[in-house]
């Protein structure tokens, strides 16, 4: 590494981390502000409000790094702008993009950051906040987040319905089961009842206790009944296994990308409509980390300026920038989730837009060209 890359690194650095860390700070003060008097009511320990907020930390740093980038690459290469010292690093025979490689490799190693922790303990910092949460208020209410009541499971490949009413989701217990039948045409042919079941993982089995199995004829009357009020049904032949039933109860924002592979691999029978939040989310997992370096792309170009006034003007056109992509990538989400536009599009979109947008400026600008400029009307 030569000394102007890391004379660079260190102009940039320390502005990220003062941009980083205050905007860590601002989010606790104001998060700590609204929830203490909660704390305060229920006596929380320190312990328990710290694992409340080290929970939420890995999706704020997510937030917090594209935001840090873009104000350290804009006061940074402005200050250097303003003092000539780009200037200086292009006379003395270094392009804009050389001048840039450290800052853009910079981009690159926050992106692979962000892909780590979006791939799944961004995603868990969601449950992990509602855990803490639980923990936080049990003193005041009795919650049991691990229950689950009434719940109604459609296996569209097996022409399976499954009643479940009660099932606890730290063990995968289910009690009161009630499991329906059909056939092809859709006729009722057998139903089991079921005081609990419970699956077994390593011979991949459902084992039934305390019920009843009922089958029916061909004119939906019932043929036969075989009771079997203590001993135990094991049913080897069935494909669901308490997960895919427990899928259909998550929701996407809060699912790993395994996860989320796991739920479209089991549930591939439900409705497009039902999968596409799922589909997007697992590609907006993969693709959210990389704005990042579109950030990079956008405001190392527009941070480089020659005049005191191109300074006001390109600091305003990166946060306009990156407001436009954090809109558009919003909108895309909505889009896709609603089954608007292909998932893949929709989580991709953005970053392929906007990284385009700062090619261009950087191609304008290792040019020596001036930026293009809009105006609503003609002097």
């Amino acid at each position: 590494m030569r000394i102007l890359d890391r004379y660079l690194l260190r102009n940039f650095l320390e502005p990220f981390l003062l941009c980083f860390f205050g905007f860590l700070s601002i989010w606790l003060i104001f998060d700590l502000g609204g929830n203490l008097s909660d704390f305060i009511e229920v006596g929380a320990s320190i312990k328990v409000i710290a694992k409340f907020y080290l929970s939420q930390l890995p999706g704020i740093i997510l937030i917090s790094l594209p935001v840090g980038l873009l104000l350290a690459l804009l006061f940074s290469l402005s200050r250097m702008s303003r003092s000539n010292e780009i200037i200086s690093m292009l006379t003395a025979g270094r392009s804009v993009i050389r001048i840039l490689a450290p800052l853009l490799c910079i981009g690159l190693l926050t992106s692979l950051g962000c892909l780590w922790l979006n791939y799944e303990l961004a995603p868990r910092s969601e449950e992990g906040k509602r855990a803490a949460l639980e923990q936080i208020t049990k003193a005041a209410k009795k919650i049991d987040r691990t229950l689950v009541e009434g719940y109604l499971f459609r296996d569209r490949m097996n022409s399976r319905t499954w009643y479940v009413k009660r099932m606890h989701t730290n063990n995968l217990h289910l009690e009161g089961v009630h499991i329906t039948q059909q056939n092809e045409s859709g006729a009722i042919v057998r139903k089991w009842y079921a005081n609990s079941a419970d699956f077994d993982e390593t011979s991949k089995s459902w084992i039934l206790k305390g019920g009843a199995i009922v089958d029916f004829n061909s004119e939906g009357d019932i043929a036969n009944t075989d009771y079997f009020p203590t001993a135990l049904r094991t049913i080897a032949s069935w494909t669901e296994t308490p997960w895919r039933i427990l899928s259909s109860h998550l929701e996407a924002q809060t699912l790993t990308v395994p996860l989320l592979r796991n739920y479209l691999r089991f549930n591939g029978d439900f409705p497009e409509a039902q999968l596409a939040p799922f589909r997007t989310y697992l590609w907006h997992r993969l693709a959210l980390p990389w704005s990042c370096l579109v950030v990079v792309f956008i405001a190392a170009p527009l941070g480089i300026v020659y005049s005191r006034r191109g300074v006001l003007a390109g600091v305003a056109s990166s946060i306009f920038i990156f407001f436009g992509m954090m809109f558009f990538t919003n909108l895309c989400l909505a889009l896709g989730k609603g089954d608007r536009v292909p998932a893949v599009v929709a989580a991709w979109l953005p970053n392929v837009l906007f990284g385009f947008v700062g090619l261009v400026l950087l191609y304008f600008r290792s040019t020596n060209r001036d930026l293009p400029s809009f105006r609503l009307w003609k002097k």
